[in-house]
């Protein structure tokens, strides 16, 4: 909890009414030295004056006092469990209600702040019109300028900042979300190397397990950077299939190589998917349908409960410290019910219209959409 501010709230209170010390005496029915000592912080006053005092500038005791209603990590963690878990199992306006009553309690608990638009960057898309949807992530967009405007962290202002780019880009606004990443995103800035100049210092000052630790988080995320990048590559030429090819057959390569299937099927997942729609658009049919079994893998990985939450493997083996330390941990951000549903809405894209008859794309989308089995 933030410290308690009640001498210099009722001094902003008083002067916000134009008020005297000795008219507030009057009304409160104290001496103006009682009202003299609390605004200096010599004495408080009585518990059962808050409520009257609170009422007399017309704000909650919690305002007059001060408090902000702050959570701990963990706690962060169970909300947004229960939060996702409740999007995908409730009415969708009992849940949103149920999330801005914890926003407006919260309002002062920046990190929870910036989970709750998090949440709603996961979830928007379960509302019922586009106007509403819209609506969720101008609402998270303004989570985000509170946090960027108000936050002392600098490291939950930073996630803000590019939260804030993502929420621009669903709501289509390319310009402002340039112009929030341009400045920190160029890949010529010395800010780039930071991690790696982290990991020396560390090592310098001899603290080598901080170091190694640091060293392996560093190289996990790169790797999971590099399928990210080859994924938006395969997107943003999906009609050169030479180019696509050699992409696959190189990331491929990589995935292989770090058994990323088991290491992240989501991010495994998100690249055959992403292989699959360049085959179907370019007429590869056999290889689309391969790419969606491999597809379908992944999936399947992803929901075993030992492969649902971020963790590492044999080889990244000291990850546990760090994946402690994010804001979820090794929680998924959404729940599996509602992957499945995520399922059904993919696997209508339109690149698949010419395997929609095909006996083997059918089956596969029941097994995905349904949970059925390996023969179904």
């Amino acid at each position: 909890m933030n410290r308690l501010n009640l001498p210099e709230n009722i001094i902003r209170f008083r002067h916000e009414k134009r008020l005297t010390q000795e008219e507030l005496a009057d009304f409160m029915g104290v001496t103006k030295a009682s009202v003299s000592k609390w605004e200096k912080g010599i004495n408080t006053p009585d518990l059962l004056l808050l409520p009257q005092l609170a009422t007399f500038f017309d704000v909650t005791v919690d305002e007059l006092i001060g408090y902000e209603a702050q959570l701990s990590s963990e706690q962060i963690r169970h909300q947004y469990a229960d939060l996702s878990r409740d999007f995908a199992t409730l009415p969708f306006a009992d849940v949103l209600e149920k999330t801005r009553v914890l926003a407006h309690k919260y309002y002062a608990c920046y990190p929870f702040l910036l989970q709750l638009s998090v949440l709603y960057w996961n979830h928007y898309m379960l509302a019922g019109t586009e106007e509403e949807r819209r609506a969720l992530l101008q609402e998270a967009v303004g989570w985000c300028d509170r946090i960027v405007e108000n936050c002392s962290d600098v490291g939950v202002c930073s996630d803000a900042v590019v939260l804030r780019a993502g929420l621009y880009l669903q709501l289509g606004k390319a310009a402002e979300a340039i112009e929030e990443l341009e400045p920190s995103a160029d890949p010529s800035r010395l800010s780039g190397q930071n991690g790696t100049l982290l990991v020396q210092a560390y090592q310098l000052s001899g603290d080598a397990e901080k170091a190694r630790s640091y060293a392996q988080a560093k190289q996990y995320l790169d790797l999971l950077n590099l399928i990210g990048d080859a994924i938006l590559d395969l997107s943003l030429d999906e009609r050169n299939i030479e180019h696509c090819e050699e992409t696959i057959r190189r990331i491929k390569g990589v995935m292989d190589l770090y058994h990323l299937d088991t290491l992240h099927p989501n991010v495994a997942a998100q690249f055959q998917f992403q292989s699959a729609i360049v085959y179907a658009v370019n007429g590869r049919e056999e290889e689309a349908l391969a790419a969606l079994r491999r597809f379908e893998k992944c999936i399947d990985k992803l929901f075993q409960p030992e492969q649902s939450g971020l963790h590492g493997d044999g080889y990244f083996n000291q990850l546990e410290a760090w994946i402690d330390r994010l804001p979820l941990g090794s929680m998924a951000p959404r729940d599996k019910s509602f992957i499945r549903q995520s399922l059904r809405e993919a696997l209508v894209y339109p690149a698949f219209d010419s395997l929609k008859e095909k006996e083997k794309f059918q089956k596969l989308v029941y097994r995905l959409t349904e949970g059925g089995g390996e023969n179904a």
